[in-house]
């Protein structure tokens, strides 16, 4: 099984280049914690495999909060770890902000079949 993670961030908040990378990194970090505390749970190894795998990542966009939520539900019902980033508010953004949603590390495929159809940021 090929593993990655897919992050995706808004393209509709005007973001600077390195206010998104680090709210990427955000997604990043938090999915793959989640994914981690999953796999002591259930004794899994999902994120040692994905490391070994070299640790795939894929940034896309999505256009609104309205589609980051719609992500998150979708994540929900597949049963992929995610983590939805709310920005704290101390530079470009106002706190609360959803600026960027964390998926996996998980099977590529399953992942896939609800990101697919996002563009590249």
């Amino acid at each position: 099984m090929t593993l990655k993670q897919v992050i995706v961030v808004r393209a509709d908040i005007g973001m600077s280049k390195g206010k998104t990378a680090a709210q990427a990194a955000h997604a990043s970090v938090s999915a793959v914690f989640k994914t981690q505390q999953h796999d002591k749970i259930f004794q899994a190894t999902l994120v040692k495999d994905w490391t070994k795998q070299g640790a795939k990542k894929i940034v896309l966009q999505v256009k609104s909060e309205k589609d980051l939520i719609k992500l998150a539900d979708l994540c929900v019902r597949a049963g992929l770890k995610h983590a939805i980033i709310k920005d704290a508010g101390e530079t470009e953004l106002p706190p609360g902000t959803m600026t960027a949603l964390g998926i996996g590390p998980d099977d590529e495929t399953k992942i896939d079949k609800i990101t697919g159809s996002l563009s590249a940021l």
